[in-house]
């Protein structure tokens, strides 16, 4: 930028633009424990270890919101 004097030094990666805790960004971009834990259960629906029931079932029990907006395009 013409009218900073030095460059610019990137202080860290949190927030990727928002202003939230590390929690809160783990849980938009569905990285936290929860999220780990339903896509191990979707795999394991996947190859019929799980059943669709108890898949949702863990949605619920998680308390995940399956409207979210996918967090790659919002």
């Amino acid at each position: 930028a013409q009218r900073v004097p030095r460059p610019l030094v990137a202080l860290g990666t949190d927030g990727f633009g928002r202003s939230e805790n590390r929690a809160s960004l783990r849980d938009f971009f569905e990285v936290d424990a929860k999220h780990i834990v339903l896509a191990t259960l979707t795999a394991l629906a996947r190859d019929k270890q799980k059943t669709q029931g108890s898949l949702q079932q863990a949605i619920k029990d998680l308390g995940i919101n399956p409207e979210k907006p996918n967090p790659a395009i919002s």
